[in-house]
């Protein structure tokens, strides 16, 4: 959805990540309803959860600024290193999840949880991007979306419900992307590989998730309890 800078804040001298949104993602959704929107997501104080800066608009370009993270993300690890041992999987899962819920009794769904979504910073995990695809569906419309090619989650990630086009989605949407991300955690691969991301996303509708230890045989049996 955006285009990510690296920039320097000059107010307090620091490392910033500019993230402009694509052109036609804001001329769909008009000058003033995605700061409007995502000024909720600045009241969002967790230590696990990437904090927003400042947002706003110029030049008819729609921005957000958020610290820059020393460190990798997730998706980067996973590349690098394949599957996690378990004892450091459960550690991330549980930062994320941590977030996750502070923000879901605030009535805040981030809608694209994923290993790109997830920075390690130190030995702790950052979400980023919490509620920014949030703030794009309520200052768009699906149809809108859909013309100008954007998506709003990941297919390897997405919920059923995500999957289905549906968009009054509560916290069991991010609980199953939670749950699809500690699998590719895991075993190194998604739950579903499938060749075109629409495949993927049928999957994800009409298949159970495969079982975890069938991939990996050191997986204490209490973490796929369901």
């Amino acid at each position: 959805m955006a285009t990510v800078y690296l920039a320097r804040d000059l107010k307090h001298a620091r490392p910033v990540a500019l993230k402009v949104l694509r052109p036609e993602l804001a001329s769909a959704m008009g000058g003033d309803r995605f700061p409007r929107e995502i000024q909720i997501i600045a009241q969002l104080a967790h230590p696990h959860i990437l904090p927003l800066h400042d947002s706003g608009e110029m030049g008819g370009f729609l921005f957000y600024v958020m610290p820059f993270v020393e460190g990798e993300s997730l998706r980067q690890k996973l590349t690098r290193d394949g599957p996690l041992p378990v004892r450091e999987a459960i550690a991330i899962l549980r930062e994320v999840a941590d977030a996750l819920s502070y923000a879901h009794e605030r009535g805040i769904i981030h809608r694209d949880i994923k290993p790109d979504n997830v920075m390690l910073s130190g030995r702790h995990a950052v979400v980023t991007d919490f509620g920014v695809a949030k703030a794009v569906s309520a200052a768009t419309t699906g149809d809108t979306l859909t013309t100008i090619g954007v998506a709003l989650g990941t297919p390897s990630y997405m919920s059923p419900e995500q999957a289905m086009g549906e968009t009054d989605l509560d916290r069991r949407s991010d609980i199953y992307s939670l749950g699809a991300m500690a699998f590719e955690m895991l075993t190194g691969e998604p739950p579903f590989g499938r060749p075109t991301a629409q495949a993927v996303l049928s999957a994800h509708v009409l298949e159970a998730p495969p079982d975890v230890t069938t991939r990996r045989s050191d997986i204490p049996p209490g973490f796929c309890r369901q």
